[in-house]
This record gives structure tokens, sequence and C-alpha cells, in this order.
């Protein structure tokens, strides 16, 4: 798997990933970086940005910017801003990628389960959005909104319901905004990417056995889950200039997933309640 954009396709684009210091976040900021661009990374936990920002730069020669931010709180949102504004001076684009989630029946979820994952998928993206937003159309300058979604968002899926509900508004959010700020050249974009295994999210979501039982590969008519690279290119090109004609899509990168089962996790009707009851046990630990 390699890079598909031309050297210095990003150069001298800045760019904020919200949840950037790992996972997939990581991996298309990382090729953002060896495409040229500045990046800023956004999560809960400095010690593991300054790790990953430490890391990328050495890994590239590109210039990474750590800032710690809640993404459920404007507040810090517009404290990244401010700080990326006084490290590289413009913001030229914001990648929506932080997320929360957790498999589980919705009746064994309490209303704070729902409103954790909800607030930052959603609430985390419309706040985001709205700081850089108003900050591009104050000061007249364009800017790209790129938006990870999931292709749950038009299905639904059981037993991820508050991720669903997130994600459903994240997308009507990317639809909506690229109508209503495209006369201030705002794009907004989404992806929708399908199984592309990331160590801490595959672990949690399916623990010990449970990823051996329910493969996600064998639902992929192409029987193999993503490449990190796949999903950089993809994102590398709709963050670049040369999609500057695309603006409220929502692309899936999935192998055909979506297509062949509908909702994702909705299979999960073969776990037994005793292994509920385990997954929720576990879940309290972390």
């Amino acid at each position: 798997m390699e890079g598909m954009l031309k050297p210095n396709a990003l150069k001298n684009k800045t760019i904020i990933i919200t949840g950037g210091g790992t996972g997939l976040g990581r991996s298309m900021g990382k090729y953002f970086l060896e495409l040229g661009a500045n990046l800023v990374i956004t999560s809960r936990k400095f010690d593991v940005l300054q790790k990953a920002a430490n890391e990328l730069s050495r890994e590239t020669g590109g210039k990474v910017l750590p800032v710690a931010c809640d993404v459920r709180k404007y507040e810090e949102i517009e404290k990244v801003i401010k700080e990326a504004e006084g490290e590289f001076g413009q913001i030229h684009g914001v990648m929506n990628n932080a997320a929360g989630n957790f498999i589980s029946p919705t009746e064994r979820l309490s209303h704070r389960a729902f409103d954790i994952v909800v607030d930052i998928v959603l609430k985390g993206t419309y706040y985001t959005t709205l700081a850089a937003g108003k900050n591009w159309i104050a000061k007249k300058q364009s800017g790209n909104f790129l938006n990870i979604v999931t292709t749950y968002a038009w299905t639904g899926s059981g037993y991820v319901v508050p991720s669903a509900c997130g994600k459903a508004g994240v997308l009507a959010l990317t639809r909506s905004l690229a109508v209503e700020w495209a006369k201030f050249n705002i794009r907004s974009n989404a992806i929708a990417p399908g199984p592309f295994p990331t160590e801490g999210a595959w672990s949690r979501l399916l623990p010990g056995e449970l990823v051996k039982k329910f493969d996600p590969a064998q639902r992929i008519p192409l029987k193999r889950v993503g490449e990190h690279q796949e999903l950089a290119n993809l994102a590398a090109y709709l963050i670049s200039d040369y999609s500057g004609y695309i603006n409220g899509e929502v692309i899936t990168i999935d192998g055909g997933e979506w297509l062949r089962n509908g909702g994702e996790f909705s299979h999960l009707e073969l776990i037994p309640d005793a292994m509920w009851d385990m997954l929720e046990k576990n879940r309290g630990k972390q």
C-alpha cells in the first residue's frame, strides 16, 4: 500500500485532527505530514498526544502541535484554534475524527452511557465545526471539513445505538453545512469507513475470543479488512485542493460490507446474555 498523491500535495496546509494521537486518526495524520502538511492533533490525554507528536515528527520530518482538548467543551476547542493559528498561522482543514463507542444491548445502557457517546460523536463534532467555521467566516478564509462517520449512519445498527444516533447527526451536519456554508467557500464532506482494525478500538469492542468468533472479514465481499493507507489516501484526497468540486458527499470505503449486511453490528444478536454480562463487567474496568 503506497500513498497516491504527489509529493507536497498538502504543502503549507495546516490541518486539525480531533482524536489524532491514536488509531486511524494517527494513520491519516501521518500521511498528511508526508505530503507536507502541518498537523495539530487533539485528545484528552496530553501524554498520549505528546508521544504521538514526537514519533510522527521523527518519522516524517513534519511539524506536529499536540493540544489537549475535550471536544465536549467548546472553550477548549477555541483554545485549540488559537494555539494552532499562533503556531502555524492560518488553519486550512479540520478532520472531525474523535469518537466513542461500545457494544451493548440498548436496554442495558444508562442514560449517562448514551450521553457519553453522543456527546463525543455529535456534540464534539458540532462544537469543533462551529468554532472553526465561525473563525473562517469572520476572517473571510476558505476552509475544508472532513468528518469521519460510519456506514450505519444511514442504515442504523443494533447494539451500537448511541453511536448510530451520533453518526447520523454528523452526516446530517455534513450535508447541511455543505449547502449553507458553500457561499463562504467552506466545503464539508465525510468518509464512512468499514472495518479498519486498530488495536485499541477493536479490543474494546470485541475482546478476547469474540474477535475470532465475529471475524469482520467474513462479512465483507472482498474477504479482507481495510489497510490504513487505503483510508489515508482517500482522506488526503478529500482534505486537499484536488477535491475542490466535491461538497456534501459521504464516501464509503468498506469493501462492500454495508451493501451485503446492513447494520454493521446487528449480527451480535447471537451473543447470549451471559456473555453480555461478562462484557459489561469488563467495560466497567476500563
